[in-house]
Formats: C-alpha cells, structure tokens, sequence
C-alpha cells in the first residue's frame, strides 16, 4: 500500500485544536490505515493506506466527526516530499539554520500574482518563494519575532496551508524513507 504524510493544520498550537497524538494514531487505525507513527505533536502523520478513496478528506472527516476538531488536512506522498525538499530556493539556510527555514505545504496552488501580494505584504526581512503547491518562507531573523504568520501568508495567497521548520521536515522525510 502507498504511504502517506499527513499534515494536520493548526493542531495542538496556541491551545486550539487540541488533539493527542495517540488518539491521532488511534483514528488512523481505526479508519484501516496501517502503521500510523506521529511526529511531535504538531499533527505530523505517516500511515500506509490506498491512494483510492484519498485517505486526506476520509481522515479530515473522521477528525471531525470523531473528535470534533475541524482541519485541513494537507497529504503529501513520499515522492512529493522529497521533491520539495530537492527544490528549496533555500538550501544554505537549511544546512546552517534550519529552524529558521520553513516549508508550507498548500492545499492547492496559489494563483497568478498572489506571491506578488504576499512579498509586497511582508512586515520584516522574510524571504518567500513559491515551488508548485509548497511555499517556502526563509526566517532571516527568527520565526519568534516575525509578523509574518500563517494568516497574512493564506490571506494574500489566497490558499490555506500549513508550516513546518525544516527539522520536522527533514525529520518526515526520514520517516518515510524519502530523506536526501
């Protein structure tokens, strides 16, 4: 069966959408997904499942049926991921800092002109480059002081997404075998 990574957006952040992990892997299963594993608690999911149904909406509506969590899942193949990893704009901040590095995953690709919106929005020093369907937002001071947050990002892209530093997805990629 193909594996999948799962990312579950805006999960166990800030205090909202609360969702243990092993429940997470617990619904997986339950839904006949095979060899769920979590990682950290961000909403990070690796299972093996058929490509068809697309196991994304089956398991964003069990989230909300089951546990009354409403969120985007964005799914991602391991051949998807490890070719956002090969087209990082950004790889000399992946190689020295990458915490400062991050990948967005988007749910679909933004139209013509919206990354031209967003740069023009940027409150800081940020970089941004647009891959297909994957934003990458290069945190030249940090990401703990930035304006630049996942809402004024899906405001001007016009698409929902959701981040993870370049350690988690490096980290992902390991898990699936996918690593560079």
């Amino acid at each position: 069966m193909p594996l999948h990574i799962a990312l579950l957006r805006a999960v166990n952040v800030g205090g909202t959408g609360k969702l243990p992990m092993a429940e997470l892997r617990a619904l997986a299963a339950d839904l006949g997904f095979e060899s769920p594993r979590t990682l950290l608690a961000s909403g990070n999911l690796v299972f093996e499942a058929p490509a068809h149904p697309d196991p994304g909406p089956i398991l964003q509506a069990a989230l909300q049926s089951e546990r009354g969590l409403k969120t985007e899942v964005i799914l991602r193949s391991p051949q998807a991921w490890a070719a956002m990893i090969a087209a990082n704009p950004y790889p000399d901040m992946a190689r020295d800092r990458p915490s400062a590095l991050l990948a967005m995953p988007l749910m679909q690709t933004p139209a013509a002109g919206a990354l031209d919106l967003l740069r023009a929005s940027i409150p800081g020093d940020e970089a941004v480059e647009l891959v297909g369907d994957n934003l990458f937002v290069a945190y030249v001071a940090g990401m703990g002081t930035s304006k630049l947050d996942n809402g004024l990002i899906e405001r001007k892209l016009g698409v929902r997404g959701t981040g993870r530093n370049w350690n988690t997805v490096l980290k992902l990629a390991a898990m699936t075998g996918s690593a560079p």
